[in-house]
């Protein structure tokens, strides 16, 4: 049989692009606007050996797999056409059948790409879950690939979290200003006022929250090339004496009675079983009437396994881990924190992914020079992924406002929200 009929096979109903192979077989409208072309046998190796999202991503990032009609930086329209591609068991006659006419050499799973993190269970000879050092190989994984890069596809701003947009054509700057601002405005910053910033990335909030609202800031970044950059910034903007940039980890971070914190894309990395010390943690931290301000992808319900899929796991975000709201708002309750607001905002991280692959695209040559092609194909894949993951509320971005009360009840918050739409 030809790869294109064994394809078919598992095809539970027409299939929604063309697909042509290395035999020379294809399946599929040969009028499609989009075409999977596998390229050899690795592919076909990696396909058959890692069902679902991890062959495919192995295979694409290894280049054995390619997307005719989408652009590799921003594959979008090809993902919105493979995700309604349906397919089906085989019988145990077809199974059989699969298996000889694939022969044993392609059941064999080629080496994995080199930008593959292990498989969880090998994780574990680095350190627990979420243990110190385990978190920071996790965190240097996706954040230490390169400050260049990341300049390229997250603008000026080098905010790597969902912005908020004011209107929908604002651009990516107006946006991640109004939510550098926004956090800001909810925690009530003040002249004079201490923040800490923990997870601060390159130290965009505390820039902001220093520059615009006259605040003392201390930032923190289990990146050291995150860290890095945010100094250098602090110190072109003149913020040496207001804004502090520290490589650490969270737990580590100095000082006591913070009037706020910030936590913006922080929390999907500290794991749902450590969700009562991370807020028992960020309570002890602040004084009465302090104000928390989390900011997190969440899942859609609080059901659901907290892993992501094998592909985020491995080539995006090791160890991380998503549940839904309810479940923050719950664990923030029971360290003693009053949570006085929330929202969701999913439509805007997919604007703010929409933004980031056509940066991606416009600097392709570029990026692919700064990290190598297949990283380059790593990120594009991921953020239209996820733009589509945001826009069918697969995932949700939510902000948790939650105060620290006085021993009296006293939150020190005003009878109606000063923040605004």
């Amino acid at each position: 049989m030809k790869i294109a009929d064994l394809v078919s096979m598992l095809t539970a109903e027409g299939a929604p692009m063309r697909f042509t192979a290395y035999d020379g077989s294809s399946f599929g409208s040969a009028d499609s606007e989009i075409t999977l072309e596998l390229v050899n046998e690795r592919g076909l190796r990696y396909l058959a050996t890692a069902p679902g999202d991890l062959g495919l991503a192995r295979a694409y990032v290894q280049g054995d797999l390619l997307l005719h009609g989408a652009h590799p930086g921003d594959p979008y329209d090809a993902l919105q056409c493979l995700g309604s591609w349906r397919f089906r068991r085989p019988t145990p006659k077809e199974a059989g059948v699969l298996m000889r006419e694939l022969g044993w050499r392609n059941l064999v799973p080629p080496e994995p790409p080199a930008q593959e993190a292990l498989p969880r269970w090998r994780r574990v000879v680095e350190g627990l879950r979420h243990s110190r050092d385990r978190d920071a190989q996790a965190i240097g994984k996706h954040y230490d690939v390169s400050n260049e890069f990341y300049e390229k596809v997250l603008g000026p701003s080098m905010a790597y979290t969902c912005a908020v947009f004011p209107k929908p054509d604002a651009s990516l700057e107006e946006a991640q200003e109004e939510k550098f601002d926004l956090v800001a405005r909810k925690l009530g910053l003040e002249p004079g006022m201490r923040l800490l910033d923990v997870g601060c990335g390159w130290g965009g909030m505390a820039r902001h929250a220093a520059s615009h609202y006259g605040v003392q800031v201390v930032g923190v970044t289990l990146s050291a090339a995150q860290a890095r950059w945010g100094a250098a910034a602090v110190e072109r903007d003149g913020l040496s004496g207001q804004v502090q940039i520290l490589h650490s980890d969270y737990r580590d971070a100095p000082g006591s009675d913070y009037d706020a914190i910030s936590s913006i894309g922080l929390m999907e990395h500290v794991g749902v079983g450590n969700y009562p010390a991370y807020f028992a943690f960020l309570k002890g931290k602040l004084r009465d009437g302090g104000r928390l301000l989390n900011h997190c992808i969440t899942r859609p319900d609080n059901k659901q396994d907290p892993m992501p899929g094998h592909f985020i796991d491995r080539y995006v975000f090791p160890d991380g881990e998503l549940t839904g709201s309810g479940r923050i708002i719950t664990e923030a309750q029971n360290a003693g924190l009053e949570v006085r607001h929330e929202e969701n905002l999913r439509e805007h991280y997919a604007l703010t992914l929409k933004h980031w692959c056509e940066n991606l695209v416009r600097n392709w040559d570029a990026c692919v020079a700064d990290v190598g092609e297949p990283t380059a194909r790593i990120w594009g894949l991921y953020m239209a992924g996820s733009r589509l993951g945001f826009e069918t509320n697969g995932v949700q971005l939510h902000q948790v406002l939650a105060v620290k009360t006085s021993s009296s009840g006293d939150a020190r918050f005003p009878l109606r929200p000063t923040w605004g739409s």
